[in-house]
């Protein structure tokens, strides 16, 4: 992350072929985005950019946007303690 935009994203997935293409999906639409733009990307997004995904695997579109949220959350912890800190 540089002046609040991610330049740089990527992530470790084990799953199914639906796990890791919305996995990498989340990556390519949050890729140049600010933090807040990042974590408005929803499930929905994922499924429309990847034009739709079996019912079955719907919930796949969920691990790629959860994580991001948490890898969002926890660069908001890590900078708050380093700000703390000086």
């Amino acid at each position: 992350v540089k002046d609040n935009i991610i330049e740089e994203i990527s992530y470790l997935v084990f799953g199914c072929c639906a796990s890791i293409a919305t996995s990498s999906m989340t990556s390519v639409l949050a890729k140049g985005k600010s933090l807040g733009d990042a974590l408005r990307i929803t499930e929905e997004d994922i499924i429309e950019a990847l034009g739709g995904l079996p019912e079955a695997k719907i919930h796949c579109s969920n691990l790629g946007v959860s994580a991001l949220k948490n890898a969002i959350a926890n660069y908001y912890e890590k900078t708050s303690l380093q700000e703390d800190a000086q």
